[in-house]
């Protein structure tokens, strides 16, 4: 083979490496987006820059040397990425000009935002389990040319088991009265409590200043640290879907709950008078006899207690308090009128007409506040969950978690109960 012929030929094969350099530049307009955050992990981003020097040592003074655009983001696997991440998306050698990442199924798009300067996007929330999510990002490059790329990845897939869902009260659209707390129960354990209350939010108007109090691994309270105002308006954000929860377990839905707080009605109990006072935004509406617990025997507790739920009717068997029926103390009574219950353990305010003859003169009870029917009918329809019953007289001390018992500890003490404390 002459010299002339393997000249041509090597020109040849020459032009056809060039032409592959350019189709591979042209070609990674489109491929994956590299993980990590790195622009050096962006497959092509030389090539390109290569392609556009055009081999001159005089480039760096030329405008054909600029950057070509590339992309990345945090995510470093295509399989079992962490629920708990929160996608972001670098630019580098340019600006972002758009972000679009969907999600399989009925997840559909992440939604987020472009910082201003075009340097990084970031989601407004975190992954779904078991979803296989593309990202597709265009970067507009120091070069000017538009860059688009696409990334997959899919999230760990979680069982019911791996995650907790938080139950909120009050309830949406509720009127509460003035005692309730906030509670958010947890169906599976939170043991970073911390790192879910980061994620717990309650706004209010009028500002009032308050604090989360873990009671378990599975309830957290929140109150103010007086009462509520009367007509206050309440936010919560439980922003917990995907959150880290500790021990491989991760919050399984956000909840956004808001509530109204009532007229201030404070009942004031003396077990020791046998009167209840009955205020309605410190006004003294009516003062009933009524009859509490017999001493020493079935002594009512005495402390801040707070409406939990009612019952127009409701039956009452001693045997859920421990009192076998068929014993000198025991009682089964099918239609209790009007019963407004004050704490976990059985206490109850209700009508009780079988102890007319001792109201407002001796305690006959088996621990709960007993009045006429008349008065119970009137208290029960002014009486909302969340109304404030305050009892004073016997050296039996209600406990904090026996109930909405919040009140009853003090608001030095009641701040440390946060995680977020020291």
């Amino acid at each position: 083979m002459s010299s002339r012929t393997r000249r041509v030929r090597g020109l040849v094969v020459l032009s056809a490496l060039l032409l592959g350099v350019s189709m591979l530049s042209a070609c990674d307009n489109g491929d994956d987006i590299a993980g990590g955050g790195s622009a050096d992990d962006t497959t092509g981003a030389s090539a390109g820059s290569d392609a556009s020097s055009g081999g001159s040592d005089d480039s760096s003074d030329s405008d054909d040397d600029a950057e070509v655009g590339t992309v990345s983001t945090n995510i470093k696997r295509k399989a079992d990425v962490p629920v708990s991440t929160r996608l972001q998306v670098f630019a580098h050698h340019g600006r972002l000009s758009t972000v679009t990442v969907s999600g399989s199924g009925e997840v559909g798009a992440l939604t987020g935002a472009i910082a201003g300067d075009g340097s990084a996007w970031k989601a407004d929330d975190l992954l779904e389990p078991g979803t296989t999510y593309t990202v597709k990002a265009s970067v507009r490059g120091d070069d000017g040319d538009l860059v688009t790329k696409r990334q997959k990845f899919t999230t760990q897939a979680l069982s019911l088991s791996q995650q907790t869902y938080p139950s909120v009260a009050p309830l949406p659209g509720e009127t509460v009265g003035v005692g309730m707390p906030v509670i958010v129960s947890f169906d599976v354990p939170v043991t970073d409590r911390a790192n879910i209350e980061k994620h717990l939010h309650v706004t209010t108007a009028p500002e009032q200043p308050g604090t989360w109090h873990w009671i378990s691994d599975s309830e957290v309270h929140y109150r103010p640290k007086k009462y509520w105002k009367t007509g206050t308006q309440v936010d919560v954000d439980v922003d917990i879907n995907g959150v880290d929860a500790g021990n491989g377990i991760y919050g399984q839905e956000d909840r956004d709950v808001q509530f109204q707080v009532g007229d201030a009605h404070v009942y004031k109990v003396d077990t020791r008078t046998d009167q209840m006072k009955v205020f309605s935004n410190g006004k003294l509406l009516r003062t009933i006899p009524i009859t509490t617990g017999q001493q020493p025997k079935f002594t009512t507790r005495s402390g801040i207690k707070v409406i939990i739920e009612k019952f127009d009717s409701k039956r009452m068997n001693s045997e859920t308090v421990g009192i076998p029926v068929d014993s000198a103390d025991g009682y089964d009574i099918d239609n209790v009128q009007w019963a407004m219950r004050v704490t976990y353990s059985g206490e109850f305010l209700h009508a009780a007409p079988w102890s007319v003859g001792s109201q407002g003169h001796a305690n006959v009870s088996h621990g709960c506040t007993g009045m006429s029917t008349d008065n119970a009918d009137w208290l029960y329809h002014m009486t909302i969950r969340g109304d404030v019953v305050d009892y004073v007289g016997t050296d039996r001390p209600m406990e904090p978690t026996n109930g909405y018992g919040d009140w009853n500890i003090p608001w030095s003490e009641y701040q440390q109960g946060s995680a977020l404390v020291g």
